[in-house]
């Protein structure tokens, strides 16, 4: 393994280059598919960090592919809240 293929282009899911290159070689697939077969861009963050990246190795190992055929979208990020300030009365 070269330390290309080592390189985590998704930090929320811990997905390789390596991952994705190989599920979109085995599976000729759409980047919504990979997104959908790897968990890349399905973290905190709603694939602001990777989405680009998924979408160039969909592009250079599947040059038959649409560049935004079903485009992936942005996911606002979650945010934590305590129950007790869910409950809490205003009165």
């Amino acid at each position: 393994m070269n330390s290309n293929e080592a390189i985590v282009i998704c930090r929320c899911e811990e997905v390789t280059y390596e991952e994705l290159r190989s599920t979109a070689e085995r599976y000729q697939c759409t980047a919504r598919e990979l997104k959908l077969r790897t968990r890349a861009g399905m973290g905190f963050c709603g694939g602001r960090t990777c989405r680009m990246m998924v979408d160039r190795i969909v592009e250079s190992v599947c040059p038959h592919s649409i560049p935004g055929e079903i485009p992936l979208k942005y996911q606002p990020p979650i945010r934590p809240v305590s129950f007790g300030t869910v409950g809490e009365h205003n009165d």
